[in-house]
């Protein structure tokens, strides 16, 4: 059933609103996929605090054409649907990469990540990053490797002196 202008005008509002929020964009061709499948994405998405939504590519590029965003290395083809980040970077992409390798139907279009438009290789290659919790981990990780090999080198000498005193005691035995 096609949208009344009104509806139109609320959607091109909405998508204008989420690309300003978003801290990156993922768009995807969905055609063939089932819809428990479409609802476990969703769901996926849900929990990384993503959204994920089904956009006509017509009102797509009436948005992207009033951002100022040049679209020439976005692919149109097939049904499309948009992954917007609000919160990590390189949760949706992440989070399409891992869905797509199931699920065959999923297919990169493109995205926009730092405000510029970025081509399907740059979208799989932000897949392949870190996410935030992960880097936070590795950081945490790399603070805490000094001090805690100062603990086992200071236990180290504990030990050694431990050793000694068992090896006195056993031969004055």
């Amino acid at each position: 059933m096609p949208k009344t202008k009104q509806q139109k005008e609320d959607l091109i509002s909405l998508l204008t609103d989420k690309l300003g929020e978003a801290k990156s964009v993922v768009m995807v061709s969905y055609t063939g996929l089932n819809v428990p499948s479409t609802e476990e994405l969703r769901n996926k998405c849900k929990d990384e605090q993503v959204e994920f939504l089904a956009v006509k590519k017509t009102l797509l590029k009436k948005v992207l054409n009033e951002l100022k965003f040049d679209d020439s290395e976005l692919d149109y083809e097939g049904s499309l649907a948009v992954a917007f980040g609000r919160e990590d970077e390189v949760a949706p992409a992440k989070i399409l990469n891992d869905f797509s390798k199931d699920h065959n139907e999923i297919i990169f279009r493109g995205g926009i990540f730092e405000s510029k438009v970025i081509g399907v290789e740059k979208v799989k290659m932000l897949a392949a990053l870190p996410s935030k919790p992960e880097l936070y981990a590795k950081i945490v990780g790399s603070l805490n490797a000094p001090i805690s090999g100062f603990v086992n080198v200071m236990a180290g000498n504990l030990r050694g002196l431990v050793t000694v005193l068992n090896a006195i005691k056993d031969n004055k035995q």
